[in-house]
């Protein structure tokens, strides 16, 4: 996997790399506003592009916006992300507040707009009607929410020429129509990206009020530069957080690999996802319980509960792991000691679930863990039990999950986690 990056001054840092190098490189459309920077972040390869030169001395209308789209094409890259400073058109939109932009208005008036300067194989109009990757934005956004960072989910950007700001009179215009920010960089990028069929995403960060608030003095290029180096680390974060969702989903999909399917058992029309062919190789067992570990390192975790039998083996490992103690919930007659007991409805007749009534103390942050969730009654029945105990839920986490089966609707009260779906198939 390949990402390409478009950004300021700042996100070249080779600290958030592996195997970090530059690469000069020259396009049909010229040199790209910068190097490359190559390195690796996780399993992904990322190439970043400093937007205005690694000195800052290309204004925004001399931004060779073809080059830097076509650069990161020919090495390779299926996502580019742009980073951008804007000035908020709206009260809501605080300073260092990110938004991921799902709209934008292009006012610019002196740009190369296209690769197509002529039609030498006939006419070609590309659509543009929503030119930001839902893929992108949905993991720009949920990266943003797990870090806790202020983020806005959507919002029109209007790009104007530059390199001059705003007047009020156009400020006010602006707003008018409707943008939500204003920057002088997004509309050629986005555009050349879908001329490129690149699936393409910006996170703006907002430094300012541009000139329409009466309370506020009109922007300075200062007051951007200072937000911006406020929110550089922050976006660092937001950046590799987001490029280590696709370095999991390689990973998940090797692990996914790994599960067996059985068809009709245990009867006609089943198909069995058999987790021991994950299990019993010692690198996806590794992986697994290492993509566990990452979710819930910080959860403060008391308590791994496993379901009878399976969940047993994830919810050790993890325990182990967390620093944790490990409660197993069994079937009936299996506990010597005195137990709790828990039933639950089965698609035909009824089921239960037991625990030794002191495995959980008041107050305590349970984890319950099982290798598959189907239609969820089992693991209601394990949530119902633990609150009887007065434990706390700190989630509910699955190795597989069937999701037509709809298991998850039953747990909508709890954080919950899948790591591998089967989706019709």
């Amino acid at each position: 996997m390949k990402i390409g990056i478009i950004g300021g001054s700042g996100l070249e840092n080779p600290e958030i790399f592996t195997e970090f190098k530059t690469k000069e490189v020259e396009t049909p459309f010229g040199k790209p506003s910068s190097p490359l920077t190559i390195g690796k972040i996780g399993s992904v390869d990322v190439f970043i592009i400093s937007r205005h030169g690694l000195k800052h001395e290309i204004p925004p209308t001399e931004v060779n916006n073809r080059a830097n789209i076509f650069a990161l094409k020919s090495e390779g890259c299926k996502f580019i992300i742009s980073t951008t400073a804007v000035g908020s058109l709206r009260e809501e939109i605080k300073r260092g507040d990110f938004m991921i932009l799902d709209q934008f208005i292009d006012f610019t008036k002196h740009r190369k707009l296209t690769f197509f300067d002529k039609f030498e194989f006939g006419p070609i109009h590309t659509p543009m009607a929503n030119p930001f990757s839902d893929v992108l934005r949905k993991k720009l956004i949920e990266s943003c929410e797990e870090l806790q960072f202020p983020v806005h989910k959507k919002g029109t950007v209007i790009t104007i020429e530059g390199p001059r700001f705003s007047t009020k009179a156009e400020s006010n215009l602006f707003r008018q129509w409707g943008a939500h920010v204003i920057n002088m960089s997004t509309s050629p990028e986005a555009i050349l990206a879908n001329e490129a069929e690149i699936p393409f995403a910006t996170i703006a960060t907002s430094t300012d009020y541009d000139c329409w608030k009466e309370d506020e003095k009109p922007v300075t290029w200062y007051e951007i530069k200072e937000i911006m180096k406020q929110n550089t680390e922050k976006l660092k974060k937001v950046l590799v957080h987001t490029i280590n969702s696709f370095s999991r989903e390689q990973e998940i999909n090797k692990l996914k690999e790994k599960v067996r399917t059985i068809p009709d058992f245990p009867k006609q029309g089943v198909m069995f996802r058999d987790i021991t062919t994950l299990l019993q190789n010692k690198e996806s067992l590794r992986k697994l319980v290492e993509l566990f570990y990452e979710k819930y390192k910080d959860a403060e975790i008391d308590i791994v509960a496993g379901i009878e039998s399976s969940g047993f083996i994830m919810a050790g490992l993890l325990a182990e792991k967390l620093n944790a103690g490990l409660v197993l919930i069994r079937k009936p007659g299996k506990i010597p000691y005195e137990t709790i007991k828990q039933n639950y409805k089965l698609e035909y007749g009824e089921g239960s679930v037991e625990i030794p009534k002191d495995a959980i103390k008041p107050g305590q942050k349970v984890l319950i863990i099982d290798d598959l969730i189907a239609k969820g009654g089992t693991v209601q029945a394990v949530a119902d039990l633990i609150e009887k105990m007065n434990g706390v839920i700190a989630g509910c986490a699955f190795v597989i999950e069937l999701p037509e089966l709809k298991g998850r609707d039953k747990l909508s009260k709890y954080p919950f986690f899948s790591l591998i779906k089967f989706e019709g198939e």
